[in-house]
């Protein structure tokens, strides 16, 4: 293993991010369903930026910054034009425990409050590993609500919105 470093990602990283992204499917089960067009699911509407943390030619994990929509605004209790939520967070299975998703994270709220924007994310509860990532780097849960999916488990997905560190709500 080389020196990792979290860089905004490029056109030609996508190939690689791709890849990486399958890893983590075949592992996690993240994203649930995998996507038609997985450039393009790593590419949401409104993104407003994109990194990955890389390790020379590997990609070892990934994080969008997107507008944010009115409902998860509406949860967090802030208009949406003072909101960027973070989508698209993952880290392969073998870049697990050498703080890439925290790194990435980290980056991705630093870019938001860089543009005067307060990050907000949310998750499914299923996902333990990600909501104690989030919860031990100071994000605080500001809502639940029941998602419009079902899970692999075949439940109701239930969605925590959680807000970054320093940024709580009025």
């Amino acid at each position: 293993m080389g020196e990792q470093e979290i860089r905004r990602r490029r056109d030609d990283d996508m190939k690689a991010c791709v890849e990486a992204l399958a890893t983590v499917h075949d592992a996690d089960r993240y994203p649930a369903q995998w996507p038609a067009d997985p450039d393009g699911w790593l590419t949401p509407h409104g993104m407003l930026g994109a990194w990955v943390a890389v390790d020379g030619p590997d990609v070892l994990g990934h994080v969008a910054l997107t507008r944010t929509d009115d409902v998860l605004a509406a949860d967090v209790g802030r208009p949406p034009a003072e909101l960027a939520s973070v989508a698209r967070l993952f880290a392969t299975a073998s870049a697990r425990r050498r703080g890439v998703a925290s790194g990435l994270l980290a980056t991705v709220a630093n870019a938001a409050a860089d543009e005067g924007l307060r990050a907000v994310l949310e998750v499914e509860e299923g996902g333990e590993a990600a909501v104690a990532l989030y919860e031990r780097a100071g994000w605080r849960r500001a809502g639940s609500r029941p998602g419009d999916w079902t899970t692999a488990d075949g439940r109701t997905a239930l969605l925590h919105t959680y807000v970054a560190p320093g940024s709580g709500t009025r």
